[in-house]
């Protein structure tokens, strides 16, 4: 009985956490812009003035708001390199800063993501800045990142979620993360590394390629989709070429190479670019 009563929790949390990130975007299979914020203050790339920055991102939003796209996640990706899960409160109140210059221009859903792993800090900021969402590495499973042995954080980060009451953002989190070695868990399938994250209570899946412009598997993706009743979204790699393969499985797209000129993600948003790839949306969507 014990187990009965256990398993329909967990059946109920799922499908009220699939029920939840659907109404967040209203829509099939959400495409979400990245904002690849220039770097922070401290960092080794650091250029731009505070105002310069934030300028920016705006400027961005409002071209992904134009572009037709159902969401935005912003991400401190030109911070190179990334300091690992601890990151210094300058950081935090800039992407704080900037979740609520992306709020002020747009009413798309926003996330964020804070590397290298630096989870709570992104919850924290994602709570200040009213955003919805959070991107989330390292939730289950150990690996070797490019920023070093990286344990799991799941039931800190949960716990932390709770004190600072913000159930009622979602924790997408990568599994099988890019830009790693997993050869500690390779005895643990894709598929066994979802249900994992499942069972300690992510709101959603990413699925990605090898690395950043990467695309994912198709078959990691089904795979997944198998292994879970949460949304599954694929976080690399999409392009028109291989849109008709992902979207009729897939619950969102995140998408940041594409988007950019040329195709690379160190360069500006591409607007002739964004609003064709989102026509193809729009027409698979019917």
């Amino acid at each position: 009985m014990k187990e009965i009563k256990k398993k329909k929790a967990e059946i109920s949390r799922m499908k009220k956490s699939e029920k939840g990130f659907k109404d967040l975007f209203g829509i099939k299979c959400p495409v979400i812009g990245m904002i690849h914020v220039p770097a922070l203050p401290g960092t080794p790339r650091f250029r731009l003035s505070i105002r310069e920055i934030l300028e920016k991102v705006s400027q961005e939003a409002e071209l992904y708001a134009q572009a037709g796209v159902d969401g935005i996640a912003i991400e401190n990706m030109h911070d190179i390199p990334y300091l690992k899960r601890e990151i210094g409160p300058e950081i935090t109140a800039m992407m704080t800063a900037i979740g609520l210059a992306v709020k002020n221009v747009t009413d798309l859903p926003c996330g964020i993501q804070i590397l290298a792993g630096a989870n709570q800090a992104a919850l924290a900021a994602a709570q200040a800045a009213n955003l919805d969402f959070i991107r989330a590495e390292g939730f289950v499973y150990g690996h070797l990142a490019d920023e070093g042995l990286m344990d799991s954080d799941a039931g800190a980060l949960l716990r932390y979620r709770r004190q600072i009451g913000a159930e009622d953002i979602f924790i997408l989190t990568d599994i099988k993360k890019k830009h790693s070695s997993h050869a500690i868990s390779a005895d643990i399938s894709l598929a066994e590394t979802a249900h994992a994250a499942e069972f300690f209570l992510s709101d959603g899946l990413i699925v990605t390629g090898t690395a950043t412009g990467k695309a994912a598997k198709i078959e990691d993706l089904k795979a997944v989709k198998e292994a879970s009743q949460l949304p599954v979204l694929i976080g690399s790699g999409i392009t028109p070429e291989n849109l008709q393969d992902f979207f009729p499985l897939a619950d969102g797209l995140i998408i940041g190479s594409y988007f950019k000129k040329g195709g690379y993600w160190e360069n500006e948003p591409d607007l002739e670019r964004i609003e064709g790839f989102m026509d193809l949306v729009k027409e698979l969507r019917g």
